[in-house]
């Protein structure tokens, strides 16, 4: 074992790192590059996912000479709350994120029967600018890290914890494009499915994307066992670029050849979103539409009626329409769900995410 001067010669040019960043592998590395066998990661990883240690003074069972280099070389950094809110009906809490920068995000916690449901952002705003969706209407400002993602997790957990509850189900659905920000993404889920931390099983997580069709590909091609869901909100290209400016880059034939591959190479259906915009996209025309465009894929539909934004006039299709529109979605053997509407009266349902400064 190195000592602790030759270690500090070779930690003297190293940044500081936020442990939080790192999967467990790369933590792996770190150590080792001090002369620690993995005996030591999995110690000081059972103290991050495990016992939730908040400070390095917190792991007293891991070696002095280890903490030490710890303290002087990484760092515990978490996001912090700048403010909460509930719902009237106390299913939902909205937390505003402050992050080291002074930069802020939204994570959602909602319950449900039985069960604890997150909603994780993976940017600070959105470039890829849909017009119903807040944060794409206040624009991009930058990715989150690995840390940042895993932090609200950690966060949830904290929070249900403290009530004698516990997370199930995690949604990177908040604020961003998961697949923009595709290599900090898939490091924060190697972190929070790792089986020695806080092991939440692949199949309780669900990606949602806009359509970014090379990080489909990948996501086919590394075969990682998390469900993805992918916004459509229209049927035809030319309607599509007018809600989601991105499938001017990636058009329907693009997107659902992607969606086809994934399936094949995954053998798992996919989960298709549909925003319902009263007069726009919620016509008889549009459910066949949308019933010819995925025909025989194994697919889901999501149907969202349309949450208020400030920058967005529509309005949201009513129940009768929603359900004339699953008829017509059945006749082509594809199911669907409308989602739970939650937390509109706090700003915290779908599309509704933005770095508020305020309550």
């Amino acid at each position: 074992m190195a000592t602790i001067q030759s270690m500090k010669k070779m930690t003297s040019e190293t940044a500081v790192i936020n442990l939080y960043d790192l999967a467990w592998d790369q933590l792996a590395q770190l150590l080792g590059n001090w002369g620690y066998s993995h005996y030591h990661v999995d110690k000081l990883w059972h103290y991050l996912y495990r016992k939730h240690a908040t400070t390095f003074d917190d792991m007293t069972d891991l070696r002095p000479d280890l903490r030490h280099l710890l303290t002087n070389h990484t760092q515990l950094t978490m996001p912090e709350v700048a403010w909460q809110i509930d719902s009237t009906d106390g299913l939902t809490r909205k937390f505003l994120l402050r992050l080291h920068d002074g930069e802020t995000i939204e994570t959602v916690l909602m319950w449900f029967k039985g069960r604890a449901t997150v909603c994780v952002s993976t940017q600070v705003g959105c470039a890829m600018g849909c017009v119903f969706c807040a944060t794409g209407q206040m624009g991009f400002i930058r990715h989150l890290t690995p840390g940042e993602i895993v932090g609200q997790v950690l966060f949830a957990i904290r929070t249900l914890t403290a009530q004698g509850e516990s997370l199930r189900n995690i949604v990177l659905m908040g604020m961003g494009e998961p697949l923009h920000n595709y290599e900090a993404t898939m490091t924060a889920v190697d972190i929070i499915t790792n089986h020695k931390g806080l092991a939440i099983a692949p199949r309780h997580i669900t990606l949602s994307t806009v359509g970014v069709v090379p990080g489909i590909r990948r996501l086919a091609d590394e075969k990682r066992p998390i469900h993805l869901a992918v916004s459509l909100h229209a049927a035809t290209d030319e309607e599509r670029a007018a809600l989601v400016p991105p499938a001017r880059r990636w058009p329907l034939a693009e997107l659902m050849d992607a969606c086809r591959y994934y399936i094949t190479r995954r053998q798992r259906r996919i989960f298709f979103e549909w925003t319902l915009i009263e007069g726009k996209n919620d016509t008889p025309e549009q459910a066949h539409a949308l019933g010819q465009l995925l025909q025989g894929m194994d697919a889901h539909v999501n149907l969202i009626p349309l949450n208020p934004t400030v920058g967005y006039n529509g309005r949201p299709a009513n129940q009768q329409t929603i359900q004339q529109f699953q008829t017509i979605l059945a006749e082509y053997g594809l199911p669907s769900t409308v989602r739970q509407r939650r937390g509109i009266d706090i700003h915290a349902g779908c599309g509704q995410l933005r770095a508020h400064t305020t309550p």
